[in-house]
Protein backbone atom coordinates (compact mmCIF):
# COMPACT_ATOMS: atom_id res chain seq x y z
CA UNK A 1 0.00 0.00 0.00
CA UNK A 2 2.28 2.60 1.07
CA UNK A 3 4.37 1.36 -2.35
CA UNK A 4 1.58 2.43 -4.48
CA UNK A 5 0.85 5.60 -2.67
CA UNK A 6 4.43 6.16 -2.99
CA UNK A 7 4.06 5.53 -6.90
CA UNK A 8 1.23 7.71 -7.56
CA UNK A 9 3.03 10.56 -5.30
CA UNK A 10 5.77 10.34 -7.52
CA UNK A 11 3.68 9.98 -10.83
CA UNK A 12 1.58 13.09 -9.89
CA UNK A 13 4.51 15.21 -9.04
CA UNK A 14 6.57 14.14 -12.51
CA UNK A 15 3.59 15.75 -14.60
CA UNK A 16 4.85 19.26 -13.47
CA UNK A 17 7.59 18.48 -15.16
CA UNK A 18 6.04 17.74 -18.33
CA UNK A 19 4.95 20.93 -18.40
CA UNK A 20 5.38 24.06 -21.00
CA UNK A 21 6.30 27.21 -19.85
CA UNK A 22 4.60 30.42 -21.97
CA UNK A 23 6.92 32.56 -24.43
CA UNK A 24 8.16 35.47 -22.75
CA UNK A 25 6.60 38.23 -23.23
CA UNK A 26 8.45 40.81 -25.54
CA UNK A 27 9.13 42.90 -22.09
CA UNK A 28 9.99 39.61 -20.46
CA UNK A 29 12.77 38.95 -23.21
CA UNK A 30 14.02 42.49 -23.17
CA UNK A 31 14.57 42.21 -19.19
CA UNK A 32 16.10 39.36 -19.67
CA UNK A 33 18.62 40.73 -22.03
CA UNK A 34 19.18 43.23 -20.01
CA UNK A 35 19.90 41.46 -17.07
CA UNK A 36 22.81 39.20 -19.47
CA UNK A 37 24.27 42.65 -20.99
CA UNK A 38 24.46 43.61 -17.29
CA UNK A 39 26.59 40.38 -16.10
CA UNK A 40 28.32 40.68 -18.87
CA UNK A 41 29.45 44.17 -18.24
CA UNK A 42 30.18 43.16 -14.64
CA UNK A 43 32.75 40.00 -15.73
CA UNK A 44 34.38 43.01 -17.20
CA UNK A 45 34.78 45.08 -14.69
CA UNK A 46 35.50 42.54 -12.33
CA UNK A 47 38.47 41.32 -14.89
CA UNK A 48 39.94 45.03 -15.35
CA UNK A 49 39.63 44.79 -11.36
CA UNK A 50 41.49 41.68 -11.28
CA UNK A 51 44.38 42.85 -13.55
CA UNK A 52 45.01 46.24 -11.91
CA UNK A 53 45.16 43.97 -8.54
CA UNK A 54 47.51 42.05 -10.20
CA UNK A 55 49.72 44.46 -11.89
CA UNK A 56 50.26 46.06 -8.59
CA UNK A 57 51.28 42.99 -6.66
CA UNK A 58 53.53 42.28 -9.87
CA UNK A 59 55.13 45.73 -9.42
CA UNK A 60 55.77 45.59 -5.65
CA UNK A 61 57.48 42.74 -6.13
CA UNK A 62 59.54 43.21 -8.88
CA UNK A 63 62.55 43.07 -9.31
CA UNK A 64 64.96 45.46 -11.31
CA UNK A 65 65.82 44.77 -15.01
CA UNK A 66 62.21 42.56 -15.58
CA UNK A 67 59.67 44.20 -17.79
CA UNK A 68 56.32 46.17 -16.71
CA UNK A 69 52.79 43.92 -16.24
CA UNK A 70 51.10 43.98 -18.94
CA UNK A 71 48.77 47.42 -19.13
CA UNK A 72 44.73 46.79 -18.19
CA UNK A 73 42.54 47.87 -20.88
CA UNK A 74 39.17 49.64 -18.95
CA UNK A 75 36.07 48.47 -20.66
CA UNK A 76 33.67 50.79 -22.49
CA UNK A 77 31.04 52.53 -20.53
CA UNK A 78 27.84 50.36 -19.83
CA UNK A 79 25.55 50.20 -22.73
CA UNK A 80 21.83 48.95 -22.57
CA UNK A 81 21.31 46.88 -25.22
CA UNK A 82 18.19 47.89 -27.88
CA UNK A 83 14.97 46.35 -28.27
CA UNK A 84 14.29 45.61 -31.83
CA UNK A 85 11.25 46.04 -33.03
CA UNK A 86 9.67 43.29 -35.14
CA UNK A 87 9.30 43.58 -38.93
CA UNK A 88 5.80 44.94 -39.93
CA UNK A 89 3.94 41.95 -41.61
CA UNK A 90 2.71 42.93 -45.57
CA UNK A 91 0.12 45.79 -44.93
CA UNK A 92 -3.40 44.40 -46.40
CA UNK A 93 -3.68 47.56 -49.02
CA UNK A 94 -0.18 46.48 -50.39
CA UNK A 95 -1.75 42.85 -51.61
CA UNK A 96 -4.09 44.44 -54.04
CA UNK A 97 -1.78 46.09 -55.54
CA UNK A 98 0.47 43.06 -55.74
CA UNK A 99 -2.16 41.26 -57.46
CA UNK A 100 -2.83 44.13 -59.92
CA UNK A 101 0.32 44.08 -61.97
CA UNK A 102 0.11 40.04 -62.44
Amino acid sequence: MKKTIALLACALTATGVFAKLPAPTPEQAAAADLAKAKTAYAGQISAYQLCQSENAIANRYKKAGTPAPAACVQPPPFVAPTVQAAAPAATPAAAPAAAAKK
